[in-house]
């Protein structure tokens, strides 16, 4: 019996797969490892599935797979199907639900101690520095999305890659490179899988083995909160409320200046000559063009964004550098030691060739300053939602700019420590414009009822150029 249809079913299902509601079958499946510590009561293989759309594309979902002679009735919600194996048919579990497979990954990090062990053709690297807990438990995180979550004990965490491409993941290099260079600003890397594709040539990361942060508050929620305390205090300004997050904002803004010093350090830094960035603005251009034909109402600020556009065109010798690339207050986790910034993976979206190009680090401030125009507006859209009488439109739309402004200015303050130049006001302007777009293009397809927050900032924006020119 073939284990391809009983497989597509699972991916189908599968919160992490992003090919939903296109039409796709089974390319392909490779077993490119079995993990050390196997047995034939319980054996764990790592797939690779090769996933055709109907139009012809093709991609890489890895499934890590435990393989029990007989049924297990707690692995029952991850049953993937029957699978022929050496003696006969196993139940073939998705791996990372059971406890005592990835204790077999736990321990083959630990084995890898400063270095690395191989097993076939999978290869186990350790970062020094911490020795890791084997005795723990493992836990799945149930609200992760394009990836698989596995916390042990309250040591460690890992990620498993669910989409695949060959080449270096920066969420693992860039993670390595600021944890050796020890940094402060991230969760520490102890170690990442991977294995040599011998028909791409390239390297094929798996997984990731980080510090588990487990009392660390997710920026985006603590925003919110601020947001919240301030609706709920009608006659107090921004400054005057108990859940001010501006301190907040300023201290995010240094440990993301502090994140780019030292990605600059360690990673190199070219300059975009003037041909570049005539392409840049070009792009930018382009993006607007196609955008207004999903979003009518952007063609009211075509014309001022199109002049912003072309200040970024006319530019020449913009320093570029290894960034974040997709920045914003949900990739941002809150410790008693301070913020960490997570997932350097950049846009899941963008081909990795992409995402692995240096670029401005105006536009990670950019991704955070809307971050900041978000959350209020996300409060007041879900508050509307649940009870359309709640709150005073108008009272509340001025309080949302307020704390919008309040922390955005915090956090590009400290972030800079000084006046911007024009150059970099330039670049910022564009990046928040292009951020923007994207944002409206996003809504409309998405949330039509949030498409007025990024078109009222885009609104503010190009209201400014006008007022100083």
């Amino acid at each position: 019996m073939s284990f391809a249809p009983a497989l597509k079913d699972y991916i189908d299902g599968a919160r992490w797969f992003g090919g939903k509601g296109r039409a796709w079958e089974v390319g392909g499946i490779r077993r490119v490892g079995t993990l050390p510590g196997s047995t034939p009561d319980l054996t764990v293989v790592v797939e690779l599935v090769e996933i055709v759309y109907a139009e012809g594309e093709a991609e890489l979902y890895q499934v890590p797979l435990a393989l029990y002679p007989h049924r297990e009735e707690r692995l029952d919600h991850a049953l993937v199907g029957m699978l022929d194996g050496d003696g006969g048919e196993v139940f073939a579990y998705d791996a990372v639900h059971d406890r005592e497979a990835m204790a077999l990954w736990l321990q083959a990090f630990a084995a890898a101690a400063d270095g690395k062990v191989t097993a076939d053709e999978l290869a186990f690297h350790r970062v020094a520095g911490h020795d890791l807990d084997t005795e723990v438990h493992s836990t799945l995180f149930t609200g992760e999305q394009s990836n698989s979550s596995v916390a042990f004990g309250e040591d460690s965490l890992m990620k498993v890659f669910r989409k695949v491409t060959p080449g270096v993941n920066p969420d693992v290099s860039i993670h390595e490179v600021l944890t050796r260079a020890g940094s402060d600003h991230v969760a520490a890397l102890y170690g990442w899988l991977d294995f040599i594709d011998e028909a791409t040539d390239s390297t094929i990361q798996l997984a990731m083995l980080q510090q588990f942060l487990r009392t660390a508050s997710d920026g985006w929620d603590l925003a919110l909160s601020s947001v919240r305390d301030l609706f709920a205090e009608a006659d107090l300004h921004a400054e005057e409320v108990g859940g001010d997050f501006a301190g907040e904002s300023a201290r995010l803004g240094r440990a993301l200046a502090e994140t780019h010093e030292t990605l600059a350090a360690n990673f190199p830094v070219s300059i975009r000559s003037a041909e570049e960035m005539s392409a840049l603005g070009a792009a930018m251009r382009d993006r607007l063009t196609a955008a207004i034909d999903v979003v009518p109402a952007l063609a009211d600020h075509a014309e001022a964004l199109r002049a912003t556009y072309d200040e970024l065109a006319g530019l020449a010798d913009v320093p570029v550098q290894q960034i974040h690339g997709d920045l914003h207050l949900g990739q941002t986790l809150r410790t008693v030691k301070g913020w960490k910034i997570v997932d350097f993976e950049g846009e899941p979206a963008k081909p990795l060739a992409e995402r692995l190009l240096p670029d401005s680090p105006w536009r990670d401030v950019a991704g955070m300053l809307r971050s900041f125009d978000y959350a209020p507006r996300a409060v007041t859209m879900t508050s509307f939602a649940l009870d359309p009488g709640v709150g005073e439109e108008g009272q509340q739309a001025y309080r949302a700019v307020e704390w919008s402004e309040r922390n955005a200015r915090a956090f590009l303050e400290s972030y800079a420590e000084r006046e911007l130049t024009a150059t970099e006001q330039i670049l910022l302007d564009a990046y928040i414009a292009d951020k923007a777009v994207y944002e409206a293009v996003y809504e409309a397809r998405n949330r039509p009822t949030w498409v007025g927050i990024p078109l009222d900032a885009l609104e503010r924006l190009t209201r400014g150029r006008t007022e100083s020119a």
